[in-house]
């Protein structure tokens, strides 16, 4: 039963987590194998029951099918792999445990055995098929089509992937680019942020580069194809996330290279105990056989693998309660190991969306007048940095009345027309260079060290006002580095924005250090270059741009208001954008690795006596049995401890 409303508990987080996007509805094939697990669990249950009112021709009738339908999965896998790698394995190894408890008469003691080896691999089944959702993620954001403009000049819709080299395409306002390329006729507004993950639009004119799965925002421009469709930045991010999730991590490795040997060393005991007992020590066959089947009973992994699974599930269920999502084990075990974390800007760090922080007006202008002219202007654009300033109007009680013509120039800024005026806004190649330069004695240099974006309204004696806008930092966003960098883990900061601008976020986070203006490539090049450092490497990020970094890092932490992308490449989610939830985590990570390591050496511990006790046979299968199950019982409640908030 904790089982399953672990398991609810996450699918409801998922739920929670993409409320702003169509709910996903279970599939139930996808969750056949767990299905089954839980199935033969209340068969089990079933059985006992009529064990007990002594029903037992019914009960044996039960646990037979409760052996079926739970050992069904790991059974069909264990004999696949066996015949493939010609090598028993574990799967081989429980169900072998399974039937020679049957044939001894201790039926539920091997139906059990099934069950909990059943809920593993259905568990691990169904993180499996979640991981690979995120490439149909990615692949959804690049266009299938183009408008190729043909020598006539006229345009035709064409798939991406017919286009070749050298193509001249349209680009409509509103469309993502559909390959690399650069602007050969025209000026807009480009939205970056699913190759750099900043929040303001970059002005791009003739000759600039352009990417594909970015979003034109403004004006209509044409464009020629410089790298083939299956060379692109985007999909080259594609390519970075499959390379990153195809890599098992040592602690997988290691857990195969253990599965083979244990299994070996099982198989070749039992079979020496079938037989050399009874010409060394003259036992007769039938004490022989007995022993050796106890022999495979005790020695089979039950507790050993309770020691993990009920510790974890206990911890992850932990974790959701407080807020952040792990997608499995494997990564709540990595997290405690982190020695380094690097963190995305925009959306991360800061909250994602410019807010205006200064406004500055020319000498002997009215403040308030001032900024309702800007703000008139600026109503009537949608641009993400008009939208700051018309509600910083808005926040300050300005009426807003659009009674100015405005014509929009794509990729500089907007001039607005009065009865006897001309009015520009926008950035300083608009309005004038020199002119933003000599305003307020060169106040625009200073507030772009600051990291801040100036925006500038001009008219035809020079720089009327300036706003400074900003990307501000998340409230918690100081205590959780300063709560990290106690704990001993060093911070870094990988942005795709200007060196001022992460600069300024970086010292007023207080991150150890900061590397700008990366590309996705180079963010995982960087991260590759710290796991080489330090070894253990989180990232946390919530954008498109940042999923081959999340992919990449040992553990990769998304923010719950983040892209799809981001969601589902990560290994954890902070539900509630919490970022001082990480360090919370961190203790979870490191709490639950001591209790699955006393699990481990306790486990085994008692299958070395029971080994031991068999051979020398101080114990019999009842009492066995009893050391075997209470050993298991006693590891599972240990790991449930997990479930009580870590202080």
């Amino acid at each position: 039963m904790n089982l399953i409303i672990i398991i609810n508990e996450e699918r409801i987080s998922l739920n929670i987590i993409n409320e702003k996007h169509a709910t996903k509805t279970i599939n139930w094939v996808e969750h056949l194998e767990l299905i089954a697990a839980i199935s033969s669990g209340i068969l089990i249950g079933i059985a006992w029951v009529m064990s007990n009112n002594e029903a037992d021709t019914f009960s044996v009738a039960f646990y037979i099918i409760a052996f079926l339908i739970g050992g069904f999965a790991k059974a069909k896998e264990g004999i696949e792999e066996t015949i493939k790698n010609k090598e028993l394995n574990v799967e081989m190894l429980m169900i072998f445990a399974a039937f020679g408890s049957a044939i001894i008469g201790y039926w539920a003691e091997g139906a059990i055995l099934i069950f909990i080896f059943a809920i593993s691999g259905a568990l691990e089944t169904y993180t499996l098929n979640k991981s690979h959702k995120e490439i149909s993620a990615l692949m959804s954001l690049q266009p299938e089509e183009a408008w190729l403009i043909q020598q006539d000049g006229t345009e035709i819709k064409v798939p991406t992937v017919s286009l070749k080299v050298g193509s001249i395409l349209l680009v409509k306002p509103g469309e993502r680019i559909p390959v690399d390329g650069a602007i050969t006729y025209g000026a807009t507004s480009i939205d970056m942020s699913a190759i750099n993950g900043e929040s303001i639009p970059v002005s791009k004119e003739t000759g600039d580069e352009l990417f594909a799965g970015t979003v034109n925002l403004s004006g209509a421009i044409q464009m020629k194809m410089i790298k083939p469709s299956s060379e692109t930045l985007f999909q080259k991010i594609i390519t970075l996330v499959q390379s990153a999730q195809s890599e098992k991590s040592p602690s997988q490795q290691f857990i195969e290279k253990f599965e083979g040997t244990y299994v070996k060393g099982v198989i070749i005991m039992v079979l020496i105990m079938m037989v050399l007992p009874h010409y060394l020590f003259d036992w007769d066959w039938t004490t022989t056989i007995y022993r050796a089947i106890v022999l495979l009973v005790v020695a089979s992994p039950c507790a050993l693998v309770a020691s993990i699974m009920p510790a974890t599930l206990a911890a992850v269920s932990n974790a959701a309660k407080r807020g952040v999502l792990f997608k499995g084990g494997v990564h709540l075990e990595h997290l405690g190991s982190i020695k380094t974390i690097a963190f995305d800007k925009t959306g991360t760090l800061t909250n994602g969306k410019p807010i205006v922080t200064d406004f500055l007006v020319r000498d002997g202008e009215n403040p308030d007048e001032t900024l309702a002219l800007l703000a008139n202007i600026e109503s009537q654009s949608n641009h993400p940095l008009a939208v700051a300033i018309t509600n910083y109007a808005a926040d300050k009680g300005i009426t807003i009345i659009r009674d100015l013509q405005i014509e929009d120039v794509p990729g500089h800024g907007i001039r607005a027309f009065a009865a006897t005026e001309e009015y520009l806004v926008g950035n300083p190649r608009f309005v004038g260079q020199q002119q933003t330069k000599e305003f307020q004695q060169g106040i625009a240099s200073a507030l772009a060290d600051e990291g801040k974006t100036v925006i500038f309204m001009a008219d035809a004696k020079g720089i009327i006002a300036a706003v400074a806008l900003k990307d501000t930092l998340r409230p918690e966003a100081v205590d959780a580095i300063q709560i990290l960098k106690s704990a001993g883990i060093f911070t870094v900061m990988l942005t795709g924005d200007n060196e001022k601008t992460a600069e300024a976020i970086a010292k007023e986070a207080g991150i150890d250090s900061y590397v700008a203006e990366c590309l996705p490539e180079t963010k995982v090049d960087h991260l590759k270059k710290l796991i080489t450092d330090y070894k253990t490497v989180a990232m946390v990020g919530d954008g498109i741009n940042d999923a081959p970094a999340l992919a990449t890092a040992t553990s990769g932490i998304a923010m719950g208001g983040g892209t799809d992308v981001a969601l589902e490449t990560a290994d954890i989610v902070l539900m509630k954008n919490d970022l001082t939830r990480i360090a919370y985590a961190i203790k979870l990570s490191r709490k639950m690795q001591r209790i699955v390591k006393q699990n481990i050496v306790f486990s085994i511990t008692v299958i070395a006596l029971l080994i031991v006790s068999n051979f020398m046979q101080v114990v019999d299968l009842p009492l066995g049995v009893i050391g075997h199950e209470g050993s298991t019982i006693l590891v599972i409640l240990n790991g449930l401890r997990m479930l009580n908030r870590i202080e």
